[in-house]
This record gives structure tokens, C-alpha cells and sequence, in this order.
């Protein structure tokens, strides 16, 4: 395994449930994977998820670091109210953002709005 870090945002998850052959093989290359808490709450209310979809994204969370937001981590409560201030983004895509930056890591979504982010990586696959 390499150094890569890997934050998958909801869209991407999902994407990656249903097979998609491109973000699984950028995510074999990887060090650390993790999703933020938005990205789990998000998945598991999508209305379309069968059985099989929550059993495989459970086991997926078994193999990844989720990151919550914490009152203790004033550095990433921080880091969301900048971004949200400044990019005039939603909440949740905010705190995707934030998580994304404080975890040095790069984010992999299909959500153009996160490319104005400064110093934050993104890929769209």
C-alpha cells in the first residue's frame, strides 16, 4: 500500500455499492479510507438501498475510519464554519470538505461544488 488517503463522499459510496469499477481501483491504492459521519447518515437514508445494499455498506464501514464531529475538535468545527463562510456551501458538504482537509486526505466525489475548495484534493471519478 501506498501513503494515499482516501475520504469517499456520499455520491461516491453509493456509486461505489453499485459496482463502479473505477472508484474501487483508485481505492485498492490506498493507506487510509474513511467517510465522514454525514457521508454514513446520508447513505442509510437513501430510499433506494435494498438489503444487500445496507449489508455491503456495513461491511464497508467495518474497514474504514468514520470521522465525526466532535465539540472536542474545535480545529475541524472551525475549519467547516471557514469553509462554509467563505464557499457559501451546505452544511453537510462543508463538514465532507472540512473532514476531508483535516484527514489530509483526498476526496473522492462526484459533486463539482467541493473543485473551489482551496488545498483540498479532489477526484471526480
Amino acid at each position: 500500500m501506498s501513503g494515499n488517503r482516501y475520504l469517499v463522499d456520499s455520491n461516491a459510496a453509493y456509486h461505489l455499492l453499485k459496482g463502479n469499477r473505477t472508484i474501487e481501483k483508485t481505492l485498492e491504492k490506498a493507506s487510509w479510507i474513511g467517510i465522514s459521519i454525514i457521508t454514513k447518515i446520508e447513505i442509510f437514508s437513501y430510499s433506494d438501498l435494498t438489503t444487500a445494499d445496507k449489508l455491503l455498506f456495513k461491511n464497508f464501514l467495518s474497514r474504514v475510519h468514520i470521522i465525526d464531529v466532535s465539540n472536542t475538535n474545535e480545529e475541524l468545527i472551525l475549519l467547516i464554519i471557514k469553509i462554509r463562510l467563505k464557499k457559501k456551501l451546505k452544511l453537510p458538504d462543508a463538514v465532507i470538505a472540512a473532514t476531508a482537509l483535516q484527514s489530509k486526505a483526498t476526496l473522492i466525489t462526484g459533486d463539482t461544488s467541493f473543485r473551489h475548495i482551496p488545498n483540498l484534493k479532489v477526484i471526480n471519478p
